[in-house]
């Protein structure tokens, strides 16, 4: 599963790197790499830039992956969740490479409108990861790690059950904002949901078993 993974990654990191070399000589001398919220260019960068924002971040994110779970402490092992951990590995290498295709076209074709598309990405990154959160196991790295959290194992896994599934929903409801073209502050009130609610609860929780007596806080 873990060599799989890995060289399923390493594959994808390829082809963004074929695909970079393949376009090297049609970019321009500066390409854009950064809109506002609008969608209007406002960030140019020299064109190898975005041999760094596609290969070289696809490839930066498997290293950290790869020793992450050497630098996890005891207790809190990476080990147990190890499918779900490189599965999620897979899909942010994916999702940036799909950014990174984004790019590479809008620099090729001089597209300025393809904010929606970069907020259709995140919103299918959500879905992909809120439907996998829950087979989690607690850890320092991956997760909604709040010190409510990472104190109680079941506040953890109430948390994030919860969340994979309010992600899910709110992914899926971002992706059909960013197709219909609506304002993006609609779309980062959606998505914040998403992301912030769980914060939230995981302290109520938290609270709620410490007045019933029923907290399993780890020392």
């Amino acid at each position: 599963m873990k060599s799989n993974s890995f060289l399923k990654s390493g594959a994808l990191v390829l082809a963004a790197l074929a695909a970079f070399l393949v376009s090297y000589p049609h970019l321009p001398e500066q390409v854009p790499i950064h809109w506002d919220i609008h969608g209007s260019v406002n960030g140019y960068g020299p064109r190898y830039a975005l041999l760094l924002l596609g290969p070289g971040l696809m490839l930066a994110e498997m290293a950290l992956f790869a020793l992450l779970p050497r630098l996890s402490p005891k207790r809190y092992e990476m080990d147990s969740f190890e499918p779900t951990y490189l599965h999620l590995m897979l899909v942010l290498v994916s999702i940036s490479g799909y950014f990174f295709a984004v790019l590479l076209w809008a620099a090729l074709t001089g597209s300025a409108g393809i904010h929606h598309a970069i907020l259709g990405g995140i919103s299918v990154l959500a879905v992909l990861m809120g439907n996998v959160l829950g087979k989690v196991r607690r850890n320092f790295f991956i997760g909604i790690r709040t010190p409510w959290t990472l104190a109680s194992e079941r506040v953890w896994y109430a948390t994030h059950r919860m969340a994979g599934k309010l992600m899910v929903i709110t992914g899926l409801v971002g992706l059909i904002l960013a197709l219909l073209g609506i304002a993006v502050w609609l779309w980062i009130a959606v998505l914040g949901l998403g992301f912030l609610t769980p914060v939230a609860y995981s302290l109520f929780y938290y609270k709620r078993l410490e007045r019933r007596g029923e907290l399993d806080v780890t020392a």
